[in-house]
């Protein structure tokens, strides 16, 4: 038992601090760093993009290390406290990272495509920089709360024995 929580404290603590780095400390890197190289922001969002789609093939693998090690806990027995909230809060951070990469992106990379520019450049007021306002704030959002649910999670898993 106690390796199977091991694996799964593991798999959420890179999931969750891969999630806080790249919004803490990633992003702000990347755009300061490319700024003086790329007036539009346009290249850091595509290294910005690319780098947050991998972290999200990344969330998928520990997606399932959580999910298989709660399973096997249940199966193997004692069944963890609160079995059935945990794997629903790890199918809904699954679920946002999904919904990330296959929903949120593409329409931003549409947008991107559709300017020819830097949506930063549009003004304000354009219906392209309110849409990717809006799809940047969701994207934003679900990654706070998958970063939360996480820290619950964890913090579940260091006070239950089983």
């Amino acid at each position: 038992m106690s390796l199977l929580r091991f694996a799964a404290l593991v798999a959420l603590a890179l999931w969750v601090g891969g999630l806080a780095t790249l919004g803490g400390l990633g992003a702000p890197a990347i755009f300061d760093t490319l700024a003086p190289h790329d007036a539009t922001g346009g290249l850091a969002g595509s290294v910005f993009g690319a780098i947050f789609t991998r972290i999200q093939y990344l969330a998928w693998l520990l997606a399932l290390v959580v999910l298989a090690s709660l399973g096997a806990r249940a199966a193997i027995g004692p069944r963890p406290r609160r079995f059935g909230l945990r794997m629903w809060i790890v199918a809904g951070m699954l679920a946002a990272s999904l919904a990330g990469v296959f929903l949120i992106a593409p329409r931003i990379d549409a947008l991107r495509a559709d300017t020819g520019t830097s949506l930063r450049t549009l003004p304000a007021d354009d219906a392209r920089r309110v849409t990717f306002g809006r799809l940047h704030g969701l994207s934003t959002v679900l990654a706070a709360l998958t970063v939360v649910a996480g820290l619950g999670l964890m913090w579940t898993e260091m006070r239950d024995p089983h």
